[in-house]
């Protein structure tokens, strides 16, 4: 027989022990500085590099961005200024 909540022999609050810090409580200092850089190196294991072109590509993509960003923002200075020395004379 079920009701609304649960069936019946099934009870819907299960006692659980608390715990006491798991495995990193039984590690000292070292051990998880340990493992922490073993899991570094294990994640950098998984990284795609890119190849040499691809890196040189990229890096020229960037630089031509910056230099356009760098022209945009020197001519709305120039501008802005031009329009300060305008305005208040």
């Amino acid at each position: 027989m079920t009701d609304a909540v649960g069936s019946i022999d099934m009870p819907d609050a299960q006692e659980q022990k608390p715990r006491k810090g798991g495995k990193r409580a039984k590690k000292g200092p070292l051990k998880r500085l340990a493992l922490f850089y073993r899991q570094i190196i294990a994640e950098l294991r998984k990284v795609v590099w890119p190849t040499r072109n691809q890196l040189t590509s990229y890096t020229i993509a960037v630089i031509i961005f910056v230099v356009v960003m760098i022209g945009l923002i020197t001519l709305i200075d120039y501008g802005l200024s031009n329009a300060a020395k305008y305005v208040f004379g």
